[in-house]
């Protein structure tokens, strides 16, 4: 059942109120996901659920992560419930054009993305680092150290990752890793010597294997935001999400949850 738009918080509907009254209303009501998902009484959330501190899948199929906890306290400002929809990295825009009203769980902001959706204002801003066993933390600090012939460099398919890996390690060894949840596992074992992941995923993955070590996490090899995906040119729908996550924002739980996970 629909939900009435009036017992929206006071700062959404008040933003919602300014675009309906400003804007051509019937075709952005027809058009905005916001609609659809206060008639279904779902929020229809993509997000891959290997990326902690972000998005986690546990065994039992439910979802823990900053990005998680977020996406809940959406969907109860919108009155309605999350449905988590699973995708992968590769997978990631494909689903959410067919399947979801929003993704989350430590996306990048990029070029390619932005040609077919848009992006919420971002929630952090972080960038690519080096994961290795802390017996090795010595050897492989720089770009240079790790694109050499016989360094073995392993990433996970689809993402971000895979794409900084193929264009500053082209004279390494790498790997392909199916999944984001067990390649620590293989630098544990000796399989492969680096992970250049994002730096908070690092810190948090070195507290659950303290035999590796995030490498300068305060100085990563690049930057860029982290934000949701959203739906193409939905000015209502994704205004309202940024007024919402603002909020989240400004008042500092954004942050706390991310320190709750890493410490």
């Amino acid at each position: 059942m629909r939900r009435p738009l009036r017992y929206l918080p006071l700062a959404v509907l008040s933003t919602l109120t300014w675009l309906l009254a400003t804007g051509p209303v019937a075709t952005a009501q027809e058009a905005s996901h916001l609609i659809t998902v206060q008639q279904s009484g779902v929020l229809r959330v993509c997000t891959t659920g290997d990326y902690p501190p972000y998005t986690l899948r546990e065994d039992d199929g439910t979802y823990r992560g900053v990005d998680i906890t977020l996406a809940t306290d959406l969907a109860a400002t919108l009155h309605v419930v999350p449905q988590w929809i699973p995708t992968t990295w590769s997978s990631l825009t494909d689903d959410f054009l067919a399947r979801c009203d929003i993704a989350v769980g430590g996306i990048s902001d990029t070029p390619a993305r932005r040609v077919v959706a848009d992006f919420s204002i971002p929630t952090s801003i972080d960038g690519k680092t080096p994961v290795v066993r802390r017996t090795d933390a010595a050897d492989y600090a720089t770009v240079d150290q790790i694109n050499r012939p016989e360094v073995r460099v392993i990433v996970n398919r689809g993402g971000t990752n895979e794409a900084f890996a193929r264009t500053n390690f082209p004279q390494a060894q790498l790997t392909i890793w199916p999944d984001n949840l067990t390649i620590y596992d293989q630098l544990e074992q000796h399989n492969a010597d680096v992970f250049v992941t994002d730096s908070v995923e690092g810190r948090y993955r070195q507290r659950t294997h303290p035999t590796l070590q995030v490498l300068h996490p305060d100085t990563p090899f690049d930057s860029a935001p982290k934000a949701y995906l959203l739906p193409k040119g939905d000015t209502l729908f994704n205004t309202v999400v940024n007024t919402w996550l603002e909020s989240e924002i400004r008042t500092g739980r954004s942050d706390q949850l991310l320190a709750d996970w890493i410490g």
